[in-house]
């Protein structure tokens, strides 16, 4: 069995990737565009993609190919329709960044809440030590405790981030983006209300034509001053440039963990907001502790160990 592991960097170098060698002759490429995937998968019978797209014109020429496994939960990297219409098995491994997505969530939401860029920066600075006061009050921040916290996807992340938002005492609402997910404990609401309404607003649904650029520059106006905004769903769900121009316009802040075009693009127009302090972004991580990632690995494995058994 000849297997390939396209984009391995993206797993980090602190997996054992051993775990993988007994199934088979294992060839590890640290990434792979898309002009070199041909080559490298066209006599491989298992490839392992986490971003490298294949699609259908891939699946065409590669006959050999019998089983995609996705390092990853969402599958619009891989053509699904090509695939089974050429006999390739295609699997994912769900669930396995629940708890890691819903820490995150709360580590962006208390930065901005907390202000501690400022902060940090205050005491590094030696602002505070100029001062002589025990403590520096020069930015207000707020509890979580009696804000209002809306939630875009009440899948299983939106509802682990709803319980424990529950927990901090916010008062969670939630819109179901497919218009399906309705039975909850927690109010479905509509996406205007959300937007007026939340003092802290997180998204973790998926990009599809329902989600794409389903916040943009005719709702992002809803948002309320000192409101946060986070994305932890999928990049394309917010309008980008329209979210840099509202930026600069009001008082609020977003925090991204995923983009549109990532890694960060340099003409994108979030590197020319003004108010820098109120925006955060991470390098599409939330997915990704250490716990997370082996999680990940053992997912892989038991699904080419569930192949293999066919």
């Amino acid at each position: 069995m000849k297997i390939v592991l396209l984009d391995a960097q993206t797993l980090g170098d602190d997996l054992d990737l051993c775990v993988l060698e007994p199934f088979g002759d294992m060839t590890v490429y640290q990434t792979t565009s898309y002009d070199e995937t041909y080559e490298r998968i066209k006599d491989a019978q298992i490839v392992i993609t986490n971003k490298v797209v294949i699609d259908a014109n891939l699946l065409e020429l590669t006959p050999k190919l019998k089983l995609i496994c996705i390092a990853a939960t969402g599958m619009n990297n891989v053509d699904l329709e090509a695939a089974r219409a050429n006999g390739v098995v295609v699997k994912n491994v769900a669930g396995y960044s629940t708890k890691s997505v819903v820490q995150h969530t709360f580590t962006m939401a208390l930065y901005l809440l907390e202000k501690i860029a400022y902060y940090d920066q205050t005491v590094k600075s030696g602002t505070w030590t100029a001062s002589g006061l025990f403590t520096d009050v020069s930015q207000p921040f707020y509890e979580i405790a009696g804000k209002k916290w809306g939630i875009i996807g009440l899948g299983t992340i939106g509802q682990e981030v709803a319980n424990v938002a529950t927990a901090f005492g916010a008062e969670v609402s939630y819109y179901s983006t497919s218009g399906k997910n309705l039975k909850h404990g927690y109010p479905h609401k509509s996406l205007e209300f959300i937007l007026k309404d939340s003092d802290i607003i997180s998204i973790h649904a998926p990009l599809n034509e329902d989600t794409y650029e389903l916040i943009n520059e005719m709702n992002l106006s809803y948002i309320k001053e000192d409101a946060i905004l986070l994305n932890l769903g999928r990049g394309g769900i917010i309008d980008e440039t329209d979210l840099s121009y509202e930026l600069d316009r009001k008082r609020f802040y977003a925090g991204l963990d995923v983009l549109e075009k990532e890694p960060l693009q340099s003409t994108n127009r979030l590197n020319e907001i003004k108010h820098k302090e109120r925006l955060l972004i991470t390098p599409h991580i939330a997915w990704a502790s250490i716990e997370a990632r082996q999680k990940l690995l053992k997912g892989i494995v038991k699904n080419i160990e569930t192949f293999l058994e066919k």
